[in-house]
C-alpha cells in the first residue's frame, strides 16, 4: 500500500498539471470557445472521475467479499467464530502519507519496523511469582502521559503537515508583486507568489513525489537504523520550523535559480515530514501498554489527527489572504512554522521508553550490508528471591537473563 500510495502522489499531479486548461496548453485540440475552454479544470476531473468509476468496476468484479454472513459457502459456525481484528480501510495520514494503521508492521513504510522489550520477573524461590510479577507496564491506564503526548505531538505535525500541502500549490501560482518589495525589501514583505503556470506546479508535484519515493525507501531505514527512531524524531521535529520559514522568499531568487530553491525546499521538507510521521507511530506503538488497546490508541491518534487535518486548511487559507491584503503573504507560512517550534518544544516533554526499542530493516536488498545488525527477540530480566524482602533486607540472591 505504501508502494502504491506513492506512486499515486507522482501518477496524480502529473494528470491534473498536464490536463488543466487544455484550450491553452493543447489549443490544436481543445477549442478555446469549446467546452474545455468555458470550463478549464472539466477535463482533469473527467479522467479523476473516469479512473475512479474503473475502480469500482474492478472492486465489484474481483473482490471477494470479506463478510461471513454474506458468503454464499459460510455457515452459521464460521459466522460466529470469525473476528475481524483489522479494518478493511486503515486511518489516513496527512496529505502526503498513505493511510496507516498501528497494528501493521509497517507505519506507512516499505520497511519492516521490529520492537523489541526488556521485560523483568520478580519471583520466588520456588517458582512463584512476586507482586509486580513482570515490570513491563502494568496498571489499568491506557491513555498514558507519555501516549497523550505522543497524540498531541502527532496532532501537531498533521497540522502543520497539512498547512505545507495546502499552502505550496497556491505559492507556487500565484503571481508576483516584484514591485512591492524592490523598493523595500525586508523580512516582512513578500507580497504573492511565484506566479507558475498549472502546469509547472503539476510537473513539481509530481517530482516531489519521486523525491518522498526516494526518501521513504532509502533515506528513512538508513537513518533510522544508524541514529535510532527517537533521537531522528528529535533531529527532523526541531528541523520542521525550518520549512515553512524559507519557501516565501523564494520570490527573492533570480528566475533562473528559482527551480534549484524549489528543489531544495521540497527536498527540505521530504526529509523531516516523510521521517516523522511513520516515527510518531512507532514510539505510540511502544507507548502502547498492551497490544489489547491498540486499536483505542489508534482512535485517539486517527480523531486527533482528523481534528488538525479539519482546521489547517481554512486557518492557512484565511492567513494567506490576511497576508495578501498586507503585502506579505510569508504570514501564513510564519505561521506554520510557529507551529512547528511549538512541536518541536513539545517533543522533549515525551520521553523515552526505557524498556522497548525499536528496529527498522529496509525491505531492499542493496541496504542490507550497510544497515547495523540486531537482534529481533525481547530480553527478559528473571530476579529470583529466597525470603520475603518484609523479613531479610540482603534481598536478591541470584539473577538468570533470557
Amino acid at each position: 500500500m505504501p508502494f502504491v500510495w506513492s506512486i499515486g502522489t507522482i501518477i496524480g499531479p502529473a494528470i491534473g498539471g498536464v490536463t488543466a486548461r487544455p484550450a491553452i496548453s493543447m489549443p490544436d485540440i481543445f477549442s478555446p470557445t469549446g467546452l474545455f475552454g468555458k470550463f478549464p479544470f472539466l477535463l482533469p476531473n473527467l479522467i479523476c472521475a473516469s479512473l475512479l468509476l474503473i475502480s469500482i468496476g474492478l472492486g465489484y468484479l474481483f473482490l471477494i467479499e470479506t463478510h461471513p454472513g454474506m458468503q454464499p459457502w459460510s455457515t452459521q459456525d464460521d459466522y460466529e467464530h470469525t473476528t475481524a481484528e483489522t479494518p478493511l480501510m486503515v486511518t489516513a495520514g496527512a496529505t502526503a502519507d498513505a493511510g496507516v494503521d498501528l497494528r501493521q508492521d509497517t507505519y506507512g513504510t516499505f520497511n519492516k519496523v521490529d520492537i523489541s522489550e526488556e521485560k523483568q520477573w520478580n519471583v520466588n524461590a520456588d517458582g512463584s511469582p512476586r507482586a509486580p510479577s513482570i515490570n513491563s507496564t502494568t496498571g489499568d491506564t491506557i491513555f498514558t502521559r507519555r501516549v497523550v503526548m505522543l497524540t498531541i505531538a502527532l496532532g501537531i505535525f498533521t497540522y502543520h503537515s497539512m498547512t505545507y500541502d495546502h499552502l505550496l500549490p497556491i505559492f507556487l501560482q500565484d503571481k508576483p508583486r516584484r514591485h512591492h518589495y524592490e523598493t523595500a525589501p525586508g523580512p516582512f514583505s513578500v507580497p504573492g507568489g511565484l506566479g507558475l503556470s498549472t502546469q509547472a506546479v503539476g510537473v513539481i508535484m509530481s517530482i516531489n513525489g519521486v523525491i518522498a519515493l526516494v526518501i521513504q525507501a532509502i533515506v528513512f531505514p538508513l537513518c533510522a537504523a544508524w541514529l535510532g527512531v527517537w533521537r531522528v524524531l528529535v533531529l527532523v521535529t526541531v528541523l520542521h520550523p525550518v520549512d515553512y520559514f524559507i519557501v516565501p522568499y523564494l520570490t527573492y531568487l533570480p528566475e533562473d535559480l528559482v527551480y534549484s530553491g524549489i528543489w531544495i525546499c521540497l527536498s527540505i521538507r521530504n526529509f523531516t515530514s516523510i521521517l516523522a510521521y511513520p516515527l510518531l507511530l512507532i514510539l505510540l506503538k511502544e507507548a502502547s501498554p498492551s497490544s489489547n488497546v491498540l486499536g483505542k490508541i489508534n482512535g485517539l491518534a486517527a480523531s486527533a489527527g482528523a481534528a488538525c487535518r479539519t482546521m489547517a486548511p481554512p486557518i492557512a487559507g484565511l492567513l494567506y489572504g490576511i497576508g495578501v491584503r498586507r503585502g506579505f503573504t510569508g504570514l501564513a507560512w510564519w505561521g506554520s512554522g510557529i507551529v512547528a517550534i511549538v512541536g518541536a518544544i513539545q517533543i522533549f516533554w515525551v520521553g523515552r521508553e526505557k524498556n522497548k526499542k525499536a528496529h527498522v530493516r529496509s525491505v531492499a536488498p542493496c541496504l542490507a550490508p550497510i544497515q547495523p545488525e540486531h537482534s529481533e527477540n525481547d530480553v527478559v530480566r528473571i530476579f529470583v528471591t529466597d525470603v520475603d524482602e518484609t523479613q531479610r533486607h540482603d534481598g536478591t540472591n541470584e539473577t538468570a537473563e533470557v
